[in-house]
């Protein structure tokens, strides 16, 4: 859909579905820009059940449906969409399914090992064959204590496909089945339900300290029982893959073939090309809310991640003034990248109580970037498990609503 040329208020009477409630609309003064902000259920888990290959874990990411939304209403097939905080990869998986081209960045190496497979996605056959290939060996330890985690043999069995995995990266004959297993594998290292490697935990986006961990053994009254993981591998595979068409099969598979899959810094991607991205959808870290290297150290050790320097690369921002300079030169970069015309849709969220709102951060940070502010929308939505899990309530601060800043380069 080409809005380029279009005025501010036929945008959005265009953008926004003509049934369902009407959103509530208000014109606010951020630092002397007026602007107007929508208020609204605009997507819902309910709308349409997003593909069950979304279903890996990963901390902070939002709902499929939202980077949908976006596409579908400002992209055409084969139009680059881009993603500079990709996380686990919803926004160019979305991008994917729906046709596009994708571009993808994160600071964490770790995400490309969750990204990347799932645009080539094997049979089960293919699984379940090299699953019984790998040798599997008995008595192995991880070399770190994991006893809290895991029953000996479970354990042995993990450090013989990690054994394996590793071998096979170092020899340069890792596979897009490696590839996949090594992304299920690490999607099922802890979790709360019979489903994972580990023991009953916390659930998967986060893996807590063995110090913990022993705590809850404790209070639960539980140790850790075998689990196969080979059969826990296939189990998921089957899960991830169900519900797909050959052709959602076919376009991820192509765009895959030419993305551009980036670990960096956001404000820094000279492997994009200049003015190449039609549509960025992204959500940044909030400032400190979420420390993703502490809650993905279990997933470091399997992959063979230095932990200690992804504490140091994955420095959290903590005070406003110092995340609103690293979005600023990123703005200047995604100005950079996007095709006149284009858009960015910049997804932030409420933090420290409600007393920061970051939408209102980002207006200044975009236009000094050289875009032009179509306005804000805001998804209000119910809070999931995990944003209860951080100690947030309903309306009160963090993930309770999807608060999207939309500009466009002219």
């Amino acid at each position: 859909m080409d809005l380029s040329g279009c005025s501010e208020r036929i945008f959005w009477r265009a953008l926004l579905p003509c049934s369902g409630p009407v959103p509530h609309i208000e014109t606010i003064d951020s630092a002397g820009i007026k602007i107007r902000r929508y208020s609204g259920e605009f997507w819902t888990s309910s709308q349409r059940k997003a593909a069950s290959l979304h279903e890996i874990s990963y901390r902070a990411c939002f709902k499929p449906q939202l980077p949908r939304f976006f596409i579908a209403s400002l992209t055409n097939e084969g139009e680059r969409v881009y993603d500079p905080f990709s996380g686990r990869g919803t926004t160019v998986l979305e991008a994917g399914l729906l046709g596009r081209m994708v571009s993808s960045n994160d600071a964490n190496p770790l995400c490309r090992f969750l990204t990347i497979p799932r645009f080539f996605i094997p049979t089960e056959k293919e699984v379940a064959k090299r699953l019984a290939e790998i040798p599997y060996e008995n008595g192995l330890k991880a070399g770190i204590d994991l006893s809290m985690f895991y029953e000996e043999k479970t354990e042995s069995e993990i450090v013989s496909l990690r054994n394996y995995l590793l071998a096979r990266e170092e020899d340069g004959d890792t596979d897009s089945v490696d590839s996949w297993i090594r992304m299920v594998a690490t999607s099922r290292l802890t979790g709360h339900s019979p489903g994972f490697f580990s023991v009953y935990t916390l659930p998967p986006n986060q893996a807590v300290s063995p110090e913990r961990q022993a705590r809850i053994n404790i209070l639960r009254e539980q140790r850790p029982p075998y689990r196969d993981i080979r059969d826990l591998i296939s189990r998921k595979t089957r899960s991830l893959v169900r519900g797909l068409s050959p052709g959602e099969c076919k376009n991820l598979k192509n765009a895959g073939t030419h993305g551009l899959f980036l670990t960096g810094d956001s404000r820094k991607t000279p492997a994009i090309p200049d003015e190449s991205v039609s549509l960025t959808v992204t959500s940044p870290p909030f400032l400190d809310t979420v420390q993703y290297a502490k809650d993905n150290w279990l997933r470091c050790w399997f992959n063979g991640l230095d932990g200690a320097a992804l504490e140091r690369d994955l420095t959290v921002t903590r005070s406003l003034d110092s995340w609103c300079n690293v979005m600023e030169a990123t703005f200047r970069e995604l100005f950079r990248v996007t095709i006149h015309g284009g858009y960015v849709a910049f997804e932030v969220g409420e933090v420290r109580r409600g007393r920061i709102r970051l939408d209102e951060q980002v207006l200044p940070l975009g236009i000094a970037a050289g875009f032009s502010p179509l306005g804000i929308l805001i998804n209000l939505q119910q809070f999931t498990k995990t944003s209860h899990i951080w100690g947030i309530g309903n309306n009160d601060s963090g993930t309770n609503t999807n608060r999207i800043v939309i500009f466009r380069k002219e």
